[in-house]
């Protein structure tokens, strides 16, 4: 069909040019053009019929091809649709197998799971309760103990309010120290034990300590005397520091101190009966460490005064040191005796050594003298075995090896 189009142009054209070639002739040769023209469209109508022709002619041929093919594409389609519905089918069929498979295997696999889910779920649930219970079991043991304690902490409480209520009296604050003081010496030197210290020991000014000490030289009888300066320092502790009533409190509480010691050095620091020194006993930690820690100038005047103020602990080292000296004093009194002893002891063992040497070597000359013994005994035993065996008959000699004496 292009090609038809392209010469069908270029036979215009070359109409067209011959046209405009005949235009530019004379008109003295119009019937010649005429003639011509005719002849051109003559020749024009026939290539156009024949054109036409061979158009259509390839026209049907082109159709006929076109039908073929169209009836070729529509076997092919038929074929590939009946190809197409079988392959579904077959896959339709494979999938339903696959699917049910899948399905099947799926529905074992959560069963399986959903059963190891709810033994799990079981074992949890169990351990849970379990739990639960040991926990609840011991929550109620500890609220048992718990109100256990809480009584404890109300008889506690009652005792600590009854000791309040004690220690607000100076008589029963005394028989509070005095308490202490018996229980640090029968923890440390027994019960009873008159040799190294008594409990409201009576002098013979007339005067009587909570307690004396007999201390070895060059200490002597030291005299101990409970002092409770509880007033004046609970107000020290209860008021804000600094303030116009902890000052005063402070210096009452100083003044209390410095009397206490006073008493002490004048009733208890006897000349030629009780040593140059004795001791203030404060029953509670806080109001020794207080004297330490804040007011200095109670230690000096106590140092002038020779009172030496201990606290339950101090008190307790300074027995302790106390007795390792008095032990330290026995062991030594016995020291020449034991000295004495051993002296003799080595006298002793010197002879017993001597005695030893002549034993050794008698018993080295009874060793040898049982060898020699020995070795005859089995020079004996050989000839006696040596006849026993002789051959009479061949007259045999007996032969015994004599090198040994």
């Amino acid at each position: 069909m292009d090609i038809i189009l392209i010469v069908l142009c270029s036979l215009i054209l070359i109409l067209l040019v011959f046209i405009l070639v005949l235009l530019k002739k004379p008109k003295s040769d119009d019937k010649d053009l005429q003639l011509q023209m005719q002849s051109l469209l003559h020749s024009m109508q026939e290539f156009e019929y024949q054109s036409q022709e061979s158009l259509n002619q390839k026209f049907n041929q082109f159709t006929d091809r076109m039908d073929q093919r169209i009836t070729g594409l529509d076997q092919r389609n038929s074929q590939f649709e009946k190809a197409t519905a079988t392959n579904l089918v077959q896959f339709q069929d494979k999938l339903n197998q696959t699917m049910n498979q899948q399905f099947t295997s799926l529905q074992e696999t959560v069963e399986r799971r959903l059963l190891l889910m709810d033994q799990k779920v079981n074992q949890n649930l169990e351990d849970g309760f379990k739990k639960t219970n040991e926990t609840f079991t011991n929550i109620v043991s500890r609220l048992s103990k718990i109100d256990e304690a809480q009584k404890k902490i109300d008889a506690l409480s009652t005792d600590i309010i009854s000791l309040q209520d004690i220690l607000t009296d100076k008589k029963t604050r005394g028989a509070f120290g005095e308490i202490q003081l018996h229980q640090i010496f029968a923890s440390i030197f027994g019960d009873r034990n008159d040799k190294v210290y008594q409990l409201q020991y009576s002098f013979d000014t007339g005067v009587r300590s909570d307690a004396v000490l007999f201390a070895p030289e060059p200490l002597g009888t030291i005299a101990i005397d409970s002092k409770f300066p509880l007033e004046n320092y609970q107000r020290m502790v209860d008021t804000p520091p600094n303030s116009a009533e902890n000052l005063q409190a402070k210096r009452m509480f100083v003044q209390d101190c410095k009397k206490h010691i006073d008493a002490i050095s004048q009733k208890y620091i006897i000349p030629g009966v009780t040593s140059d020194q004795a001791i203030m006993f404060v029953p509670a930690e806080a109001v020794f460490a207080t004297i330490h820690a804040y007011h200095p100038e109670i230690i000096t005047y106590s140092q002038q005064k020779r009172v030496w103020i201990v606290s339950p602990t101090t008190l307790m080292s300074t027995l302790t040191t106390i007795q390792t000296i008095l032990i330290n004093m026995e062991r030594d009194k016995y020291a020449a005796i034991i000295q004495q002893e051993l002296k003799q002891l080595g006298v002793e063992f010197t002879r017993y050594k001597e005695r030893w040497s002549a034993l050794e070597r008698r018993m080295d000359g009874i060793h040898e003298d049982f060898k020699k013994i020995n070795i005859t005994s089995d020079k004996i035993t050989k000839r006696f075995d040596a006849i026993s065996n002789v051959d009479l008959d061949t007259h045999q000699s007996i032969s015994i090896d004599d090198s040994e004496n």
